[in-house]
């Protein structure tokens, strides 16, 4: 990460992110607060963005009314808002041009234009004169909270006798704790005190404003009666007005402080493709990846053996149905419509989706272990989502799976070895019986030649034929059975193999990306706060 800290648009943007993208999984408070901050950025930087605005916050009795009298050095609070206790905002603008339509967004309506600058740099200077923070009524009390969020610099006024008053301190300095590049203490009516004693009561200040969060506040020592001090107090809200970044400090203070307060998502982990391999393999497992491969390789058997099997018992196996075809994944027409045909597999089994529901929730778990509670509750939410669709995505996956359930070119020889010997073997019995029944219809007797010389010598040719044709017929038999377990294995294997890649896209569509999705939104906001935040 650079060391060169955001700049206020950098931040914006950041905190932009983490309300689109986390604003569900924060409290509603902090996201509604959220929103504000942005739409309040953007309404105050489209809005006279030359202009300072500087207001002045205090208890009653403090003497703000009268130390904005000594800084215009006119009676003007005293000329325009009800007195002794100011109950509406009262803005001081000097070079207004432009400023009517930021003082309607503040909505402050007593407003009062001087010319003469209190300080040759404070050419576009906004004082607002405030109700007091500690007034009994409620309404004046909300016009200062809501003030103290807008402008762009804070004037805090105290009094030698309340200057360490908790509410104050406690409610509205503490809070304001960032804003320290922007913020003013004054200590008004140090008339009252000695002289001897000016000293001791501001180093006490300074040390609660230090306490406050605020150790490089200004405190400043005025009599807004005396006019002692005020010149200083003006040169310091030139200072502010001079500076180009006071409005920016000030809203970027405002995002560190509701960045700090929103927790970070943790750890997003990288999803493990080991991890992702075995959720398929479970997920096969549990959608019948297995019995599907079984029943390839059972109907490969099956059909090899009516073609290439001993005929006088093969025809034994059209009896019995074809695992495939019982599955509803026999050979289809073509053009058929897997999303119309679907599979004849049985619904899963409590079982199976126990077994699912489990490998889908330890994936999820797995990713998320190292997220907050909120965003592990979204990755579980995002994966559990996936459990009702994913049987019939399942289903239609592998309706879809083009499966290896052609025979082999070798059972058409095979087949016809296996006829032609049995047709020799009739022949052969033919012969026999022709020789046994002509004689009896006074027919001459058919000749039975025989092996003259060799092993055989002496066999009958006919008799022969026959024990050929039976023994060729089983041995074919035997062999293709062994042919067909080979390769019916094969088929099995690439059949999983298949059918786990149809799966593989169905579990990285219905479960991986939406956790994908999650642990992305959780790095991103993770990373935009810590933008904001620095």
């Amino acid at each position: 990460m650079s060391a060169t800290k955001p700049t206020l648009d950098e931040r914006l943007a950041a905190l932009r992110t983490v309300t689109e993208s986390g604003a569900a999984r924060m409290p509603t408070s902090i996201a509604d607060e959220a929103q504000s901050l942005l739409q309040q950025a953007d309404a105050r930087r489209s809005r006279s963005p030359e202009h300072i605005v500087v207001g002045v916050f205090g208890a009653t009795g403090s003497g703000k009314s009268s130390l904005v009298n000594a800084l215009v050095g006119d009676e003007v609070a005293k000329a325009h808002v009800r007195r002794p206790t100011t109950s509406q905002a009262l803005a001081v603008t000097w070079d207004s041009a432009g400023a009517a339509e930021l003082l309607d967004w503040l909505q402050i309506r007593e407003r009062v234009e001087r010319t003469e600058p209190i300080d040759p740099r404070a050419g576009k200077l906004v004082l607002v004169d405030l109700p007091d923070v500690d007034s009994i009524e409620a309404g004046n009390r909300a016009i200062a909270e809501r003030l103290a969020g807008q402008v762009d610099a804070l004037l805090w006024v105290v009094d030698p006798q309340k200057y360490a008053d908790d509410v104050l301190h406690a409610q509205f300095i503490a809070p304001h704790a960032r804003h320290a590049a922007v913020t003013l203490v004054v200590l008004n009516q140090v008339d009252l005190l000695a002289t001897a004693d000016r000293a001791s009561v501001v180093a006490s200040l300074q040390a609660i404003v230090s306490r406050d969060g605020l150790p490089r506040a200004r405190v400043l020592p005025v009599s807004a009666r005396t006019l002692d001090g005020v010149d200083a107090l003006r040169a310091a809200i030139g200072d502010l007005a001079a500076s180009k970044a006071v409005r920016d400090a000030r809203l970027t203070a405002d995002v560190q402080t509701l960045a700090e307060r929103i927790d970070d998502p943790g750890a997003a982990a990288r999803l493990d493709a080991r991890a992702a391999a075995r959720l398929r393999d479970e997920i096969g497992t549990a959608a019948g990846v297995e019995v599907v491969a079984a029943a390839v390789a059972s109907s490969y058997r099956k059909r090899a053996g009516q073609v290439t099997g001993w005929p006088l018992v093969s025809w034994i196996g059209r009896l019995r149905a074809d695992p495939l075809t019982r599955l509803g994944l026999g050979p289809r027409r073509r053009g058929a419509d897997p999303d119309v045909h679907r599979t004849s597999m049985p619904l899963l089994s409590a079982g199976a989706q126990a077994r699912l529901s489990l490998a889908v929730r330890t994936f999820a778990d797995t990713a998320a272990s190292d997220l907050t509670g909120p965003w592990k509750a979204a990755v579980r939410t995002a994966a559990d989502g996936a459990l009702d669709r994913l049987p019939a995505d399942l289903d239609l996956a592998i309706a879809r799976t083009p499966l290896p359930a052609k025979g082999s070119w070798w059972w058409a020889l095979v087949g016809i070895v296996q006829w032609f010997a049995l047709l020799t073997g009739v022949v052969g019995a033919l012969w026999l019986v022709g020789a046994s029944l002509l004689p009896t219809f006074g027919m001459p007797a058919l000749l039975i030649p025989q092996v003259e010389s060799g092993p055989l010598e002496g066999w009958a040719v006919p008799t022969l034929l026959i024990i050929a044709a039976v023994l060729v017929g089983v041995l074919l038999g035997l062999i293709s059975a062994a042919l067909s377990a080979l390769t019916a294995g094969a088929r099995r294997r690439r059949t999983r193999r298949r059918l786990l890649a149809s799966i593989d896209e169905v579990v990285q569509r219905d479960v991986v990306a939406p956790v994908a999705v999650e642990l992305d939104r959780a790095r991103a906001v993770s990373a935009a706060l810590a933008v904001a935040r620095r």
